[in-house]
């Protein structure tokens, strides 16, 4: 059974650069054909797909947020981590992560954790 757990802070200061990492259990994030994800729920909104980090280690993020968006990994802790840069109040959201196979949909997620982006 694959488990992810996000962890970080939970308030952050505009500007400031936000840091999650998600922990996985059960499966490594080295394993042929899947890809690790981060997605967000802004409060009263649907779902947004920040970007991804492959098995591979090649990492690929939403247009939208690019220019503020990095994920790396550390495959010795088999963990994946989010950083997004010069955060705004907008950034606010329950942050998940979550892994999906090649050509199909999310099978393992994390329980999320909200970050709140306030002064």
């Amino acid at each position: 059974q694959v488990q992810l757990q996000e962890s970080g802070p939970g308030l952050v200061k505009p500007s400031q650069t936000l840091s999650l990492t998600c922990t996985v259990s059960g499966g490594s994030i080295t394993t042929n054909y899947y890809y690790w994800s981060w997605i967000r729920q802004p409060p009263g909104k649907g779902l947004e797909w920040i970007g991804y980090i492959a098995y591979s280690g090649s990492p690929y993020y939403s247009p939208s947020l690019k220019s503020r968006t990095s994920i790396s990994r550390d495959t010795s802790k088999n963990q994946f981590i989010l950083q997004l840069s010069s955060v705004t109040p907008e950034d606010t959201a329950v942050y998940y992560c979550a892994r999906v196979p090649f050509d199909n949909e999310y099978d393992y997620w994390g329980q999320g954790t909200q970050v709140i982006v306030s002064s």
